[in-house]
């Protein structure tokens, strides 16, 4: 995905990329990612498929029971071990067997895969072929975990991971899939009367800005216990509603996730219009969500337009009757901005 690594050639961004644009038929993708997450963090360079199988097989048990739809296809005799095991009719050590022997029969080969190529930049090496039979942690990935961003990374994956498995819960049209924001709980969710909760804003957010704000491109956090944690604003602000200009307001082409400085620090955003330079930049953004699988390209599209074209388009549009009819203080920018990530 060089359009989303871009001007960013960094580990995080390329990890990244697999998450949120890795083919889809299924979710061991994300519970290895989770997975390798751990093990990295405890210090193992050297992982048998036994140990892997152990986080590995307990993220999958754990989201089948949230939602029993995990893959494409109609049947899966590795799922199938894990839903005995939730029923409690195995036991941990006989769903670990079963998960050396059936649950890395394709993810381990096709987790580095993104649009049809292969990543340059590896987590692990595939050693199953050696006498010990596991993965080998590269030294990307243990870098990864030193770094600042490490933080955010679970909840990223498991944001990913919700939006997927839901939209293959609902096992409707694409096309019909919407995700909605709910400004109170901040939270992502699908349908009108009956409204299933998905995720996180923050989480499904955070991955597509590279865990930065938005504005001044400096870290922000997703952990609700963490001092610096990302606001959820509205580029165009909700005011902007009273008068009909960027309709839906609280779409997820028009949520951004900002520092607190910038929000609504002393010198801050609040409900003052972003300079236009951020227009490019929220494109950007939204071409980002409109690039990977559903159900967020779907919401976009929906939301925005098809393409890119009819995006920038949308986008100039409600800006001119923004600023046009004089509704709102515009041009706002922050006093300091780090080097651009997107």
């Amino acid at each position: 995905m060089t359009d989303f690594i871009g001007v960013d050639l960094t580990l995080e961004s390329y990890w990244r990329s697999i998450i949120l644009y890795g083919e889809n038929v299924a979710s061991y993708k994300f519970a290895l990612a989770k997975s390798l997450l751990e093990l990295a963090s405890a210090g193992k360079t050297f992982i048998t498929l036994k140990e892997l199988a152990l986080p590995f097989s307990r993220h999958l048990s754990e989201h089948l029971r949230v939602c029993d739809k995990q893959i494409i296809s109609s049947s899966s005799r590795f799922l199938d071990k894990c839903r005995e095991f939730n029923a409690g009719n195995i036991t941990i050590d006989e769903l670990i067997d079963a998960t050396v022997k059936l649950g890395f029969n394709n993810v381990i080969n096709a987790f580095h895969n993104v649009n049809r190529g292969e990543l340059p930049v590896r987590f692990f090496t595939d050693e199953r072929r050696s006498s010990n039979k596991g993965i080998a942690l590269t030294n990307n990935l243990l870098e990864v975990v030193e770094r600042y961003q490490y933080r955010n990374l679970p909840y990223e994956v498991e944001a990913r991971w919700r939006l997927v498995e839901t939209a293959w819960e609902l096992n409707i049209s694409r096309n019909l899939i919407v995700v909605s924001y709910d400004n109170d709980l901040g939270l992502l969710f699908t349908g009108n009367r009956r409204r299933t909760a998905i995720t996180s804003c923050r989480d499904a957010l955070s991955g597509y800005q590279k865990g930065k704000c938005f504005y001044c491109f400096d870290d922000i956090s997703i952990d609700e216990k963490a001092e610096n944690l990302a606001d959820v604003d509205h580029f165009f602000p909700h005011v902007l509603s009273n008068y009909g200009i960027a309709d839906p307001i609280d779409g997820v082409w028009n949520l951004v996730l900002a520092c607190k400085n910038c929000n609504r620090g002393k010198k801050g955003k609040f409900d003052r219009m972003p300079h236009r330079r951020f227009l490019e930049r929220l494109q950007q953004r939204n071409d980002f969500l409109g690039s990977s699988l559903h159900p967020l390209r779907e919401t976009i599209i929906q939301q925005t337009g098809k393409n890119s074209e009819q995006r920038v388009r949308f986008l100039w549009n409600n800006y001119v009757q923004a600023i046009t009819g004089r509704l709102i203080n515009t041009s706002w920018s922050p006093e300091f901005e780090y080097p651009r990530a997107f």
